[in-house]
């Protein structure tokens, strides 16, 4: 291996010769990184731990092998109540949401090619809480209680600040950089807008809004976990179709003409499904930051990769807000803080430690 090639490896964390092994399936295969799937999978087995450690604990104890026999359908109504009626819902939820807010964070990494680049730094998850606001405050309704217009806002919200961070970064070309500096700006603006908003409106309105919008899965159910889940299936072709993209847009434009890959549309074409990802996470729950931020990065270090990978970072995300949120309601018991409250702490301390090393770099 070269000098230049070694020097590549240690600033991306990489390993050359990796192991790879060909997976096999009806109508072809693919190549997989062995280590990546190790990762993915021992995510996962932490991830059912803490979640059947969520189902056991609170005001209601269930034993473990109850809360397992529960979800298997033969525990008695006791427990199945407890267990799969009023906890499944909420671990579900910070399953979903969590793998969404990973993939999320993976694309806008991706694309901005810079471990800062996530909808809660560029602004878009601020963008989406502005569209839930208005829809909350001018109509009174609340996440729970009108899913699909509070999504429909956060949704438009969303959309409509990637339009306008994308078209004020947009200068012979969208550079990373740019697009994070832009989109700090533009999130500080809604960010005032949206403390105007919670200041004019009614005292009830202002404090509903106010909690939901610290990022919560208290009164998340059946009803947000559902329409989540339909969303992100119907989103999986378009993360499919998009991945590979991801990985020639890290390597830089050049590279992705390269590979006859047009990188402005394919860049737009990325945002809107992080975009989505992160509205739908924003209706159901309120604006959750710093999930986004770390989960990918973390999942690039543990699996020692050269790229964000959706697929870890998806499990990653899933993992941390899973964990998060069983501090949140234990931690402090009998109050149950907002998940975004820890997620916020935890994030923080890693925003520093990520701006820290940036700097030893520069």
């Amino acid at each position: 291996m070269s000098t230049r090639a070694g020097e590549q490896e240690r600033a991306h964390g990489a390993r050359f010769g990796r192991r790879r092994a060909v997976l096999r399936f009806a109508g072809g295969s693919a190549l997989v990184d062995v280590r990546t799937v190790v990762v993915c999978l021992l995510l996962v087995v932490l991830a059912v731990a803490i979640g059947i450690a969520a189902l056991a604990a609170g005001d209601y104890p269930v034993a473990v092998p109850d809360v397992i026999a529960s979800l298997l359908g033969t525990g008695d109504r006791r427990s199945h109540l407890v267990v799969v009626e009023w906890r499944l819902p909420r671990v579900a939820a910070a399953l979903v949401l969590g793998g969404a807010l990973g993939v999320s964070g993976a694309i806008f990494q991706s694309i901005t090619r810079n471990p800062l680049g996530s909808p809660d730094v560029i602004g878009f998850n601020t963008g989406a809480y502005t569209g839930a606001l208005v829809v909350m405050l001018l109509f009174g309704t609340s996440g729970s209680q009108a899913f699909g217009g509070v999504a429909a806002g956060a949704m438009l919200g969303g959309l409509l600040t990637a339009a306008v961070v994308f078209l004020l970064a947009n200068r012979g070309g969208v550079q990373g950089f740019r697009l994070i500096i832009v989109g700090i700006a533009v999130s500080a603006t809604l960010a005032s807008f949206n403390t105007w908003m919670l200041l004019e409106a009614s005292l009830d309105d202002a404090m509903a809004a106010a909690v939901w919008g610290a990022g919560s899965l208290n009164a998340v159910g059946w009803a947000q976990v559902v329409p989540m889940v339909v969303a992100i299936v119907l989103l999986l072709p378009v993360l499919v179709l998009i991945a590979p993209r991801l990985v020639m847009l890290e390597l830089g434009d050049d590279a992705a003409r390269a590979a006859g890959i047009r990188a402005d549309p394919a860049r737009l074409a990325a945002m809107i499904v992080g975009v989505a990802l992160t509205a739908l996470v924003t209706a159901a729950a309120g604006p959750i930051a710093f999930v986004a931020l770390a989960a990918p990065q973390l999942a690039k270090r543990v699996t020692a990769s050269a790229s964000v990978g959706l697929l870890p970072s998806a499990v990653m995300g899933s993992t941390l807000l899973l964990a998060s949120d069983l501090v949140a309601q234990r931690a402090f018991a009998p109050i149950q803080l907002p998940v975004g409250v820890v997620t916020v702490c935890i994030g923080g301390a890693y925003l520093v430690w990520l701006l820290v090393r940036e700097a030893k770099r520069t």
